[in-house]
This record gives structure tokens, C-alpha cells and sequence, in this order.
């Protein structure tokens, strides 16, 4: 190919990449095709197996909507313990860095937080092939792993992995950040200055509000429409705490209309398990992560969709699974603190409620006073967070995303964004 037609490539390194159902790798999947849509070459470096179940195993090669996948072995053991984690991070970026220093002519290189440490790859390509450096940041660590009591603030590993983010940081051409929260968290801390971008996650095209009467996936489960389903869809996570969700759920075993149920997967899955074991809990249904070709079904099916963050995490991580709530007009109940970027959309929007996850009476409260509505009250609410979900389309901020790319990258192929003439 001519060198004035050449299609200029942006490499990705990120653990976890569709069809794994972590948020990570499904926004990093957005992001990827739509840049192929305006001309580029985009080659992902991802993991061959389940970052959640790494019984699963995914193609090594393939093209999925133009983006080029390369995935590795032995790059995930799955979530069971931290040394699992840390192995598979490391052989995914020791494998990823190699593969990537023999890629032909990159004009970028695009890392996240999938694994951690992503940001060390990221640095050493950069010098080492003498392109631009972007970061996305999804996650801050290594204060998630700090407030969750799996490494000390002081310890070896945290000091390791917070130099690295800070020094990918400040050698990145753009560093993006998920909420004005991280930002604030972050901008003294790693110096970023005019580096940083916010720029929220989105939902998906894809995710669209089916029906109850229509939806399949409500009737696999024998929910009836007098069933008041409340659900919890995404990573079950000690940085979301379902705690507070499984004592709500004991105290109100006198309701019989009411379902919680869970879906997905995570380090807390086990916890619900043996709640739910230990407690008899009928009214609670734990389900596996569901397909990403059928989450409008799973999240359709919900009446009101649970979305928990603990307080210390404010800043640190960010619920993604708000945006799906939204997308298919289901009011969001938060359990959470309000000073939060979750607590500023409802407040704003009116489009669910917040409750502190410390006051179980509070929740058990507001749980109940939702039995008591009627089905046009929650499509009222449910409509406002469809008129909510209008502000973080795939559209407007996958396409302010590739603008970031591309300025970063400084080099446009020929394709226009989406929406221009």
C-alpha cells in the first residue's frame, strides 16, 4: 500500500476484550470499531481466556467489525486470589509487549487499567517505538486495592504501581478519566495538567428497552408481571457492596411480589452464594453474566436496577452498569453515598433514588415504599432516566473519544467521524 494511503495503526493492549462480558472490554471494543470506522488499523492485544471464568476460551485470531484481535495464552487464572490476578496480568504483558514491538509502523499505542499494571507496557512501547501514549484510566489504582485490604498503602506493590500510573500519566499525550471525581483525585497526584480529559463511559447501541410482555427473558424466569423485580447486573465486587442488598432481602421476606436478583460474576459471588444459602433466601435469584447479544433482554427485564458503590470508593472506580440501567428506562436505586458522580446523575435526572449503603433501615425503607407504586409511577421515573441515558450515547462520547484519539495520535485518515458531512 502506498505510504500516502497507508492506513495508520493504533495498537491496544487490554486483558479483557469482547465477547468477555466485563465492561472494560466492551467499551474498549466501542472505541476500537469506531476508529476503524474513520480509517485506522486498530490491532487488540487481549487475553485468550475468561477474565472472570478463565475456563472460557475465546478465538486466538479474528476480526470482529474490522478491529484486528490477537488474543494470548495463559493470560488470565481467573479472580480467585490476587497472586491469580498478578500471574495473569504479567505473562498477558510480557506477551502484548513482545507481540507489539514487532507490530508494522503503529502511529499510537492505547492502554487501560486491564491489567493494573497495562500502564508499564504502555510506557515502554511508547519510548521504545517513539508513538503517542494514551490512558484510560477505568479504575485508580493502587487505591482500589488499598481500601479493599488487598495490599497495604505503604507496601512494595502499591509503590511500584503507583509510579508506573503516574508515570504513564505524565508521559501520555491525553489521559482520559471517567468522572470530575477521578479528576479531582487524581490532577495534583500525577500532575496531569492540560493531559486529562473527563469523559464518562457510555451505554451501548445495541442495549434497548424491550417490554415486559415481549421480553423472553422474563418469561425463562417465571417472573410474573405482579412480580416486582430489582435488579443487580455487572461485576459483584467488594468495591460494590451487596451486603447492605442481602439484609434488605432477609427483612423482607414477608413481601412476597418482591425478586432480587443478581447477575454476573466477580470475587463477591461467593459471598451471595453463601448469604443466600446461609439465609434461605427465596426471594433472591443469582444468575451468571448473561451474553452481550442478550443484555437487553436481562436488563429489560428488570422494574428497577440496583447500582452499589462503597463510600471510600469515591473516585477510585466508577459503576458502568448505571448507564445500561438507563439506556432501557428503568428508575436506578443507588446504594451508595450522594456526593458521587452515580448520586449527581439521579439528583439531576430524577431518575431513581440514593440511599447510604451504611443504613440498612433506610434501604429496607425505600425497597418497600417501591412495592407500593404503581406500574405508571415507575414508568414516569423509568422515562426520566431514558431522557437521562440521551446525555451518554455511544454516539457522542465513543465519537469524543476517538477525537481524543486522534488528536493525540495526530494522524486523521480519510474517514469522517459519525454526524459530519
Amino acid at each position: 500500500m502506498p505510504a500516502a494511503t497507508r492506513r495508520p495503526t493504533l495498537l491496544i493492549l487490554s486483558q479483557v476484550y469482547l465477547p468477555d462480558p466485563a465492561s472494560v472490554g466492551q467499551h474498549m471494543h466501542d472505541a476500537a470499531r469506531e476508529l476503524v470506522r474513520r480509517g485506522y488499523r486498530v490491532v487488540v492485544y487481549a487475553s485468550a481466556r475468561g477474565y472472570d471464568d478463565p475456563s472460557r476460551r475465546y478465538r486466538r485470531r479474528e476480526t470482529l467489525d474490522g478491529v484486528e484481535v490477537r488474543r494470548l495464552p495463559l493470560s488470565s487464572f481467573g479472580k480467585g486470589s490476587l497472586r491469580a490476578r498478578l500471574l495473569g496480568g504479567l505473562s498477558f504483558l510480557a506477551q502484548a509487549t513482545l507481540r507489539a514491538l514487532f507490530t508494522r509502523r503503529p502511529a499510537g499505542v492505547l492502554v487501560s487499567t486491564s491489567p493494573p499494571m497495562a500502564s508499564a507496557a504502555g510506557v515502554a512501547l511508547s519510548r521504545l517505538r517513539r508513538v503517542p501514549l494514551l490512558f484510560w484510566v477505568m479504575d485508580v489504582n493502587p487505591d482500589q486495592a488499598v481500601v479493599t485490604g488487598a495490599i497495604s498503602r505503604h507496601s512494595l506493590p502499591a509503590r511500584l504501581l503507583e509510579a508506573s500510573n503516574r508515570t504513564a500519566a505524565e508521559r501520555s499525550a491525553t489521559v482520559v478519566l471517567l468522572d470530575r471525581y477521578m479528576m479531582s483525585r487524581l490532577s495534583e497526584r500525577w500532575h496531569l495538567g492540560k493531559r486529562a480529559a473527563i469523559l464518562p463511559p457510555w451505554s451501548h447501541d445495541t442495549v434497548e428497552p424491550v417490554p415486559h410482555a415481549e421480553n423472553p427473558f422474563r418469561a425463562e424466569h417465571s417472573w410474573s408481571p405482579e412480580n416486582l423485580v430489582l435488579m443487580y447486573s455487572g461485576n459483584i465486587s467488594p468495591v460494590h457492596p451487596v451486603a447492605p442488598i442481602l439484609q434488605a432481602a432477609h427483612r423482607l421476606r414477608d413481601e412476597p411480589r418482591l425478586k432480587l436478583v443478581f447477575i454476573g460474576g466477580g470475587g463477591g459471588r461467593i459471598e451471595v452464594e453463601e448469604t443466600i444459602a446461609r439465609l434461605a433466601l427465596d426471594n433472591v435469584e443469582l444468575l451468571p453474566y448473561q451474553p452481550f447479544d442478550r443484555l437487553r433482554f436481562s436488563l429489560s427485564a428488570a422494574d428497577v436496577h440496583l447500582v452499589t458503590m462503597g463510600a471510600p470508593m469515591v473516585g477510585v472506580v466508577h459503576p458502568c452498569k448505571i448507564y445500561g440501567a438507563l439506556r432501557v428506562g428503568r428508575p436506578v436505586l443507588f446504594v451508595g453515598p450522594a456526593e458521587s458522580h452515580v448520586g449527581e446523575i439521579l439528583r439531576t435526572s430524577r431518575a431513581g433514588w440514593q440511599v447510604d449503603s451504611a443504613d440498612v433501615d433506610a434501604l429496607e425503607a425505600r425497597i418497600r415504599s417501591l412495592l407500593r407504586l404503581d406500574d405508571a409511577a415507575l414508568r414516569r421515573i423509568g422515562a426520566a432516566a431514558s431522557a437521562a441515558a440521551e446525555e451518554f450515547t455511544e454516539e457522542r462520547l465513543c465519537g469524543a473519544f476517538a477525537d481524543l484519539v486522534e488528536r493525540a495520535v495526530g494522524q486523521t485518515p480519510i474517514a469522517r467521524p459519525r454526524g459530519t458531512s
